[in-house]
């Protein structure tokens, strides 16, 4: 921007000793000072908001692509599914099958309870499950004794006979 060499900046201070003068010199360079660092700072500011205005529209850019990818690979396969799906029906009613069959497979899928529990893993599974976690989640009794943390509740009146010197 501006080309200051040594002997510039020489003459420029000389220049500010004779019409200053040398008692409000040091006073005029700290002003001066603390405005250039105060320009500079504001200048950092700026460039660090366009930075990160920058960033934040890349990142728009990329989070749209990436939503736009997902949404075609979303419709491809559903669109494959949907293609399928009347495959499969074009082939179930030109096969052969009997209606009796048909109708039995229907009857069948009727019966089916909407949820069905899992015998794989029964309720009192899943309940033996909480209360392993539970107890393994427990802090064991050598800790609390040794931290003195208390484990039974007492009133302060049971306390205070429990430890009253006899």
């Amino acid at each position: 921007m501006f080309d200051l060499g040594l002997s510039k900046l020489a003459v420029i201070g000389v220049v500010a000793l004779v019409v200053i003068g040398p008692e409000r010199l040091p006073k005029v360079a700290r002003t001066v000072g603390t405005l250039l660092g105060r320009a500079q700072r504001y200048l950092a500011d700026v460039k660090a908001e366009v930075n990160r205005e920058m960033q934040i529209d890349e990142l728009r850019a990329v989070r749209d692509h990436a939503r736009n990818a997902a949404s075609s690979f979303e419709s491809s396969v559903y669109g494959g599914l949907r293609q399928t799906e009347a495959d499969l029906n074009a082939a179930f009613e030109t096969s052969p099958a009997s209606p009796d069959i048909v109708a039995g497979a229907h009857e069948q899928m009727a019966a089916l309870p909407d949820a069905a529990p899992n015998p794989l893993r029964p309720a009192r599974r899943d309940k033996w499950r909480r209360n392993v976690a539970q107890r393994q989640s427990a802090t064991p009794m050598w800790f609390k004794s040794a931290s003195r943390k208390r484990t039974r509740v007492q009133s302060g009146a049971a306390r205070v006979a429990r430890y009253r010197v006899r």
